[in-house]
């Protein structure tokens, strides 16, 4: 038994640079390293669909343009290594990259990395890798209430969703000691599902944490309503 669908809300890069006295720039490389670690350990756990936030529309809008800088410099350099590497094509994943992020930098270099690794990947079935970038579960939802006109019905509001491909949610992983939901994140797909949260920073949540997250929302029993 496995579960189908696990998101991860990864935080405590910056946190994490200022204890270990790094520069944000290494905090958030280091992130990105443990993304690489975790992203293979859900998938070696039969994981079949994986969601990241990688940055929210506030992160985006909000932060400091240095900052914003570096998020983008570093999604740039990891898509650029996902698609000279072998990897997800040898595993069979799929790769998106979903939300606003790409019209809010306005980087052309970044359009052109998003649009290589999604077409390398778009035939593999094995697993499913989204990239959640400038995503913000309010605005979806609003968005796609308005797509929606006159027309009723579960299945078609789905369809509008920018999330909409993805099934419900088994589990949500929130690192960095702050137990709560952010921006409504994935609302339709999260209501059902089990939260995690853990007080280890992103860059110091391990494979073992994984595994540790994993067995624990399997061997819960979900009543729905029951």
């Amino acid at each position: 038994m496995s579960l189908n669908h696990v998101a991860i809300i990864p935080d405590g890069n910056r946190r994490f640079a200022r204890g270990a006295k790094l520069s944000l720039w290494n905090g958030y490389k280091k992130g990105a390293a443990q993304f690489e670690q975790i992203m293979k350990e859900s998938f070696r756990n039969d994981v079949r669909y994986l969601t990241f936030w990688a940055a929210s529309i506030d992160n985006l809008q909000k932060r400091s343009k240095q900052e914003v800088a570096f998020l983008v410099r570093l999604l740039k350099s990891y898509l650029k290594e996902m698609v000279e590497s072998s990897d997800l094509m040898d595993e069979g994943v799929q790769v998106r990259i979903v939300g606003d992020g790409a019209k809010i930098v306005k980087d052309k270099e970044l359009d052109k990395c998003i649009a290589a690794l999604e077409q390398k990947t778009e035939k593999n079935k094995d697993h499913f890798l989204t990239i959640l970038f400038g995503y913000d579960g309010r605005k979806e939802v609003l968005e796609a209430a308005r797509k929606m006109g006159g027309k009723k019905g579960e299945e078609e509001f789905r369809k509008n969703l920018q999330t909409g491909s993805l099934p419900d949610l088994d589990l949500v992983i929130r690192t960095g000691g702050e137990p709560h939901w952010s921006a409504g994140f994935m609302m339709w797909q999260a209501a059902n599902t089990d939260f995690y949260f853990t007080e280890k920073l992103w860059p110091q949540f391990t494979k073992a944490d994984l595994r540790k997250a994993l067995s624990k929302a399997l061997r819960r029993e979900k009543r729905l309503g029951k």
